[in-house]
């Protein structure tokens, strides 16, 4: 999926063209984070068939009790309220499992989208981050959103 440049083109973490071997590389990386503490990636799939949706997942930072989300979505699934179920999910682990204080996130500021299932979630606007890529050659601005614990149990 993340071959798929509707997916790619607001991720600057993905490459486009999707290399060959890019999944399973990722893939192989996260039991490792998920044992350092770093990081934890979830797959989203399909309650009926199991088929694969997306990803979300969160860049710990334990010393500070905070984490980053971030997601992906196959085009098929988009538009359904599957990544706000989702990301509900993650962050509700975050904050009752992890006993993390506060969860932050980020989008391009083209990918209203992602801004919108931020907002669902009670994310609040934090700012903008003027130029802050360089992505496909353009800067491009990242708009920020955050969320506590306290305004998350609320």
């Amino acid at each position: 999926m993340c071959g798929d440049d509707s997916v790619a083109r607001f991720i600057p973490a993905i490459p486009h063209p999707y290399p060959p071997k890019a999944a399973a590389e990722w893939i192989s990386t996260h039991k490792g984070k998920f044992d350092d503490g770093k990081e934890i990636i979830f797959a989203i799939t399909d309650k009926a068939d199991d088929k694969l949706m997306g990803a979300v997942g969160l860049i710990l930072t334990p010393e500070h009790l905070r984490a980053e989300i971030g997601y992906w979505l196959g085009r098929e699934y988009r538009g359904k309220d599957v990544m706000t179920e989702a990301a509900r999910a993650v962050l509700e682990y975050a904050f009752n499992k992890l006993d993390i204080e506060s969860v932050t996130a980020h989008h391009l500021r083209p990918n209203t989208a992602s801004g919108k299932v931020m907002q669902k979630l009670g994310m609040k606007y934090e700012g903008c981050r003027r130029k802050f890529y360089f992505h496909r050659g353009e800067y491009i601005d990242v708009i920020m959103y955050g969320i506590t614990k306290e305004e998350f149990t609320a």
